[in-house]
């Protein structure tokens, strides 16, 4: 059987800047199969690339920088964001295609997508998200589990 991961990424202190690692704490009160692994990939830097391995499928839960209001939710491919140098999911974006890299360099890349969602504040001290972030959040919930859904028809 194939393996997914789910990584929620960010900083929970800097307001929406910690919306993945939120959603990864209410994802992980639910039940998932054995198959599914919930982690909370903090401020994720390449060090930490072997946590990719032995996964088959990576799905990251992020903030991403693509101009449109605060509480857009995007899902993109690691083609997506290969393709548009423009394209910034947040500080975390080029420490996860380099942890991909490393990944495949010892023998396993997984298959990666992204669901994002735009910020309003990500600077400002506070463990609360906005309310236009937090308006959301339960949006940005459904998404990521119809996404891990996809995944596990494809197992």
């Amino acid at each position: 059987m194939k393996k997914i991961l789910v990584m929620g990424v960010g900083n929970v202190l800097l307001q929406d800047e910690g919306v993945g690692v939120h959603a990864i704490e209410e994802l992980q009160k639910e039940e998932w199969p054995a198959n599914v692994d919930l982690v909370d990939g903090g401020t994720f830097t390449q060090d930490i690339f072997h946590i990719l391995e032995g996964y088959d499928y990576l799905l990251v839960l992020d903030i991403v920088h693509a101009g449109g209001k605060p509480g857009d939710i995007y899902i993109f491919t690691e083609e997506d964001l290969v393709q548009n140098e423009e394209q910034r999911l947040s500080l975390h974006d080029i420490d996860l295609i380099d942890s991909l890299n490393m990944a495949e360099m010892v023998g396993s890349r997984p298959v990666m997508r992204v669901v994002g969602m735009e910020p309003k504040s990500y600077t400002e001290w506070s463990m609360e998200l906005t309310p236009e972030v937090g308006e959301k959040f339960n949006l940005f919930l459904d998404t990521a589990r119809k996404e891990i859904r996809k995944y596990l028809e494809q197992c």
